[in-house]
């Protein structure tokens, strides 16, 4: 039975119960067929190889609202979770997500280990994140259902009108980190999804968009299985309509290309125990080591509470074979870092009893605008120049 590991899981109309069918082949499957087309992530990653088919129990000290958010954010200091899948399985699917992109990635990879280097002890994900485009069935609701059922809670709406935006936060459920474990295998992240709004693209746009999601319609109930596998749910693009929604869209372009791929994993700088603890430590170590950090808006994207503070390195390029048989290089992922400061009604309490739920949570619109930046080509560009 160890050989396969398979989850039903299905929603019922009236029960409210959200659905993914998801069928996974066992780890040493998946691993096998990663290491068939990735080498040990000490190696230079190979070209991009995609295109297969295939409760909150809330506290009553509120986090202010995000600017531009639609809802109040909430302190968490536990997590009622009506989880539908079991842990084991569901962290294994984060591993496998964190695989492809720690294998397609090497600034990630990199850092990871030199931050490792320094500060031994466990390393923390604040969240992971994600693209989508909203349309058909195909954004947020088809990536999401796979973390509601392990019993996430849906948070925040945000709002980006000039990029067409739109996303949603989910905070995790109570869960015991695995012993010593670190990223996907330590405490559960947040989880950022994101989706364009296609339907207010030009009409050119979202014919491409709507060739591939309509003629892949099913492919939006495998997001979470596109992810762990490091495959697109539709066909291959022409390098033709690829440079088309960029020209319009950096977002859309991206999508397009990487699909349900992790678009970054972000360090809780704060969770550190070393000097690196504090951001603009960690981006200055970072930078004197030879990292590019995303520049938009500078450095630190700061939110206007004080208490949100971010940045994020820029993405790497990766080359990509499109189904004409051009092969072109183009953005990939990139890896974020975020500390969160302790509230104003919390200043009082010892360092060493201070909690997750005693700092700032929730997103931040002018912060997260600025690091969607990470994948651009003005960014990007900063890599050679």
């Amino acid at each position: 039975m160890s050989s396969f590991i398979v989850l039903k899981a299905f929603r019922r109309k009236n029960q409210g119960i959200s659905s993914t069918m998801l069928s996974l082949y066992s780890s040493s499957t998946i691993k096998a067929s990663f290491h068939s087309s990735f080498p040990p992530l000490r190696s230079p990653p190979p070209p991009l190889s995609v295109g297969s088919h295939i409760r909150l129990v809330k506290r009553d000290h509120s986090v202010p609202a995000a600017s531009g958010g639609v809802s109040m954010s909430t302190n968490r200091d536990s997590h009622g979770s009506s989880s539908q899948v079991a842990e084991p399985f569901f962290r294994s699917v984060l591993g496998q997500m964190e695989t492809v992109y720690l294998n397609r990635n090497p600034t990630p990879r990199s850092v990871l280990e030199l931050v490792r280097s320094v500060d031994d002890e466990q390393l923390c994900y604040d969240h992971l994140a994600f693209r989508t485009f909203g349309i058909g069935g195909y954004g947020i609701d088809s990536l999401a259902s796979f973390f509601l059922d392990y019993g996430y809670t849906q948070m925040d709406e945000l709002r980006f009108p000039a990029k067409k935006l739109r996303a949603l936060w989910f905070a995790p459920p109570h869960a015991s980190a695995v012993p010593g474990g670190s990223g996907v295998d330590g405490p559960l992240p947040r989880v950022f999804i994101s989706e364009l709004l296609v339907e207010q693209m030009s009409t050119q746009t979202q014919d491409v968009i709507r060739k591939y999601t309509e003629t892949s319609p099913n492919g939006r109930k495998y997001a979470a299985l596109s992810s762990a596998l490091g495959s697109l749910p539709w066909e291959k693009p022409l390098s033709s309509e690829f440079e088309q929604l960029a020209r319009e869209s950096e977002y859309a372009a991206w999508t397009l290309a990487n699909g349900y791929a992790l678009n970054h994993v972000t360090i809780s700088v704060h969770r550190l125990k070393s000097h690196l603890n504090k951001i603009k430590k960690l981006n200055q170590f970072l930078e004197e080591k030879g990292f590019r950090l995303n520049s938009e808006g500078g450095v630190l994207k700061v939110s206007p509470d004080g208490g949100l503070l971010q940045s994020s390195t820029v993405a790497d390029s990766i080359s990509f074979r499109f189904s004409d048989g051009v092969t072109k290089s183009i953005p990939c992922s990139y890896i974020e870092f975020a500390e969160r400061l302790v509230l104003p009604q919390y200043q009082n309490i010892p360092e060493s009893e201070i909690k997750e739920f005693h700092r700032r949570d929730g997103f931040e619109v002018g912060n997260a605008d600025k690091i969607f930046e990470s994948t651009n080509q003005e960014q990007l560009s900063r890599r050679t120049g």
